[in-house]
């Protein structure tokens, strides 16, 4: 070996295994690493993480993964569309029903925020828009006891409190605080908002379900109802992402992270990537969006898809009968 590629080597090293001590875990050196591979993404220093060590960036990612091992969701068996497009963005799919890039601040949310962000995006599709609402992940943090607020939680049990009890929208609950606060109601028949503004309603998914783990079934459950929840693998590259598709090249494991994915494409350079709305707000990435590497399950990105059909109107509608339950 080398000592261009020793030295390659130990920098990694210390990337990835000296985040124990009070080092921190995200350095300009590593960006410009990465950005000498030319790996089909780019990297860049973001003024947040400056001497963030370990710790601090698990409290980002407060994931335990999309279900527990020992109860597994329900799985569907989906009748793969017949036709299914090289390119897909439900920006474009569904005008004014894909909501914007929120921001989970320093508590480990995204739990909550991949779950109410697309139920959200999924009432608009299902009601043509007329049923327009961010709901609250604020709720879910404060009052999903099946999880742990900030500390982290379970995509499948996030989605499971949205259709036992249902979500009130972020105006009628209050605004995120990025912590773990007092549930603001005892029961799901309140006649006055708890912020005080807005309506007392609960919105509510019909069903939760996992999606195979294949492209084809993944493309067409997000292309018939909209964005799903996806569970994946951060290394510490990903927190320096700019632009490009991601892979995973340089550090280290810190955690698990949930995000809305919402379409797929291909690069100019043939790369096949999902298109994903981050929550770490919209000065990360392409404006709070990213793409990574699709049909390899990269960072098992494709392991861990959680969703739940919406009603097309106030009222409870059915769900489509082409999925059933296996």
């Amino acid at each position: 070996m080398d000592y261009t590629a020793f030295c390659l080597l130990l920098s990694f090293a210390c990337i990835t295994f000296g985040n124990s001590n009070s080092s921190p875990l995200l350095t300009p050196e590593m960006v410009e690493e990465i950005n000498s591979m030319n790996v089909g993404w780019k990297a860049t220093f973001y003024k947040r993480f400056t001497g963030m060590q370990l710790v601090d960036v698990k409290q980002m990612l407060g994931c335990f993964g999309a279900w527990p091992k020992d109860s597994p969701p329900k799985h569907v068996k989906h009748v793969i569309a017949s036709e299914i497009p090289s390119s897909f963005d439900s920006r474009s799919k569904w005008p004014g029903s894909i909501h914007p890039i929120r921001d989970q601040g320093s508590c480990g949310s995204c739990w909550a925020f991949g779950a109410s962000e697309v139920l959200s995006d999924r009432l608009a599709i299902a009601s043509r828009n007329a049923i327009d609402v961010i709901l609250s992940a604020q709720q879910l943090v404060d009052c999903d006891k099946e999880n742990d607020g900030c500390q982290g939680g379970w995509p499948i049990k996030a989605w499971h409190h949205m259709v036992d009890i249902g979500l009130l929208t972020e105006q009628c609950y209050g605004a995120y605080t990025a912590s773990t606060g007092t549930c603001k109601f005892n029961s799901t028949h309140i006649s006055q908002c708890p912020s005080g503004y807005g309506s007392p309603r609960f919105y509510r998914a019909l069903d939760v379900y996992s999606v195979q783990s294949n492209v084809e079934a993944i493309q067409t459950e997000i292309m018939t109802y909209g964005p799903v929840e996806a569970v994946f693998v951060v290394y510490a590259d990903f927190m320096n992402y700019e632009s490009g598709v991601y892979s995973h090249v340089s550090g280290g494991k810190v955690g698990l992270h949930a995000i809305k994915m919402l379409g797929w494409g291909t690069s100019p350079d043939g790369i096949d990537y999902w298109i994903c709305a981050n929550s770490w707000g919209s000065s990360w990435g392409m404006e709070g969006f990213f793409y990574i590497r699709r049909g390899n399950n990269e960072c098992d990105i494709e392991s861990g898809i959680v969703a739940g059909h919406a009603p097309s109107q106030e009222d409870n509608a059915q769900p489509q009968s082409f999925i059933t339950s296996i």
